[in-house]
């Protein structure tokens, strides 16, 4: 007898052995058992969730003579014409062949012939969405009120595409993707079967192959089977599915999380040189940054995971040094490289482009990418505050180490003659740079070039929450930069979120300068209180310390001045003792 595939050779025969679907089930036995059954149905779903199976046990159900709970016996007369290849009362028709309007108007007269072996005759058209709009209608009537003998059952994956005349005549019955654990049992009933030994490990893989699919994961299981004549293990599955090796994508994955580029790239280009799809990688990589997300945030992930030990301790590395934010990024970004694929010319560019895109967040204007690189910024200071300095990412030196390290330059050239004469341009490189908010959070930072520990600046500075204090040999602001210090300001805070409120309250504001200090006057006390708070306050420094201004001032006009009458007051404080006639 020529060799079966499992998927043909463990076809359930009856209601009970079918994998899950308990619900379309159920409706199906009490219809079997109650003798209440109709003549039109539609089964639709994913591919290899049981359709066309459920319903040949439908249709020899419905003609045997001593159902069992509503299964078809198997053992009386009918039951036994019916499997037989040549019976005529159960037709099977494919829609996807057989879709023109000919072909219907012949199954539309064939129809009134009475079964020979059993009480109704069952057809079954598979695939019934591709039938074309002629055919349709050319069954449309024969639907509705078909022979008391005849009973149609139609299967497809796609009933969008059905009209509406066809589902409203119909019996719609949704089927669902089979769970894992339930592929797992049947994978391994196959395997007890036959007498394949087997690991866990392999079966759980198997089953995730299949994604909710019967049939998949059962040719998947036989394809295992062939290659390994010994006992099945995890790493034979993936010799088969041909997925890249698990270390090999976790590296490239590690390396995209600690913003190395040029690594990733070369690891990438390792695995494709071995002949491994581009396809192929990037899923391996999707996958993979889909399990760190589980590891990373469920208790139970070597449950859920059903991984070998040794690759759940590679795989929870690199959730534990992955940041949330750079895993939903990295996930983002590989998903839709997988897509762009479908539509590349050059396949490997694209996934190159990807994984350069995912270890270059600096590089990223995407408001993720910009949040992850915060965070590594945050994580940094902690560590410091916590005395337990570790290397940044790439990503984040590359911001900040151009400025530090020439800092550290400037303060370190010569020996002890050139130290000293160097010491005062050290302390005002080093002041401007602190009174830049996007460096704030490096107060207190060892810089983050290789010089030498003895030849670093040992220049003591405030801690994170300290405010810098102004430059001592910063000169005055020339008239045009006090005339424009009010619109910068505004334009700060418009183009940066966070300082959004700031901005709605500032923009009605008068402004004017005592000498270097700027003050800020406005009529509502609201506003005042507002902007007088202490993170206010702070903040306005900040965005005033930019632009080279280091002392200001937030006061409120007295009730019932007008501007015109503040200026004058203004005017005549500013010129104490001078003789101001104003008309």
């Amino acid at each position: 007898m020529a060799y079966l595939a499992f998927y043909r050779t463990f076809r359930p025969s009856t209601f009970d052995e079918v994998v899950r679907q308990e619900h379309i089930v159920r409706i199906l036995k009490n219809q079997i058992n109650s003798g209440k059954v109709g003549h039109a149905y539609l089964f639709c779903g994913p591919r290899g969730t049981g359709k066309t199976t459920l319903a040949k046990i439908f249709a020899r159900a419905v003609n045997c003579e001593h159902p069992r709970d509503g299964s078809p016996c198997g053992e009386c007369a009918v039951c036994r014409a019916l499997s037989s290849p040549a019976n005529m009362d159960i037709v099977e028709i494919d829609a996807a062949s057989n879709n023109g309007v000919d072909e219907m108007r012949d199954l539309r007269e064939k129809v009134q012939y009475p079964p020979v072996a059993g009480r109704r005759k069952v057809y079954i058209i598979d695939e019934v969405h591709m039938l074309s709009p002629s055919a349709f209608n050319a069954v449309l009537k024969t639907l509705e009120e078909p022979p008391a003998h005849a009973l149609f059952i139609l299967a497809t994956t796609e009933p969008q595409k059905i009209p509406a005349t066809i589902l409203s005549r119909c019996m719609r019955f949704d089927f669902k993707l089979i769970p894992r654990e339930d592929l797992e049992r049947l994978i391994k009933r196959v395997f007890d079967a036959t007498g394949k030994s087997y690991d866990d490990e392999a079966v759980s893989a198997i089953a995730r192959a299949g994604a909710g699919s019967a049939r998949d994961s059962l040719s998947i299981a036989d394809m295992c089977a062939s290659y390994a004549p010994g006992r099945l293990t995890y790493d034979d599955v993936n010799a088969v599915l041909g997925a890249a090796d698990f270390s090999s994508v976790a590296k490239i994955v590690n390396f995209m999380f600690e913003g190395d580029a040029p690594s990733a790239l070369s690891a990438v280009e390792e695995v494709l040189s071995t002949g491994k799809g581009v396809g192929t990688l990037c899923k391996d990589i999707l996958t993979f940054l889909n399990n760190v997300a589980i590891a990373k945030l469920c208790k139970n992930a070597r449950d859920i995971l059903s991984l070998p030990d040794d690759r759940f301790s590679l795989l929870y590395g690199s959730a534990e040094r992955a940041e949330g934010h750079a895993v939903l990024r990295a996930t983002e970004i590989i998903a839709a490289c997988e897509s762009d694929l479908k539509y590349a010319l050059n396949g490997a560019i694209t996934l190159e482009t990807a994984v350069l895109k995912c270890a270059m967040p600096q590089a990223d204007y995407n408001m993720d990418a910009l949040i992850a690189r915060v965070a590594a910024l945050e994580s940094e200071v902690n560590s410091l505050k916590a005395g337990m300095p570790r290397a940044l990412p790439s990503a984040v030196v590359g911001a900040v180490s151009q400025p530090v390290a020439a800092n550290a330059a400037s303060a370190n050239e010569g020996g002890a003659h050139r130290e000293e004469k160097a010491a005062p341009a050290a302390k005002k490189e080093t002041a401007e740079v602190r009174s830049r908010p996007a460096l704030k959070a490096m107060e207190g930072a060892a810089p983050f070039n290789d010089a030498p520990a003895e030849n670093r600046a040992q220049a003591s500075q405030p801690t994170l929450w300290e405010d810098a204090p102004a430059p001592a040999n910063i000169g005055s602001l020339s008239k045009s930069q006090k005339d424009g210090t009010f619109a910068n300001l505004l334009k700060l805070f418009r183009t940066t979120r966070r300082n959004a409120v700031l901005f709605t309250l500032c923009m009605d504001l008068d402004s004017a300068f005592e000498g270097d200090k700027f003050i800020m006057y406005t009529d509502t006390e609201a506003v005042y209180r507002a902007l007088s708070r202490e993170e206010n306050s702070r903040t306005i420094s900040e965005a005033l310390a930019d632009l080279g201004v280091f002392s200001h001032e937030v006061r409120l006009r007295p009730k019932g001045e007008s501007k015109w009458e503040s200026a004058e007051r203004r005017l005549r404080e500013n010129f104490k003792g001078i003789d101001i006639d104003i008309k």
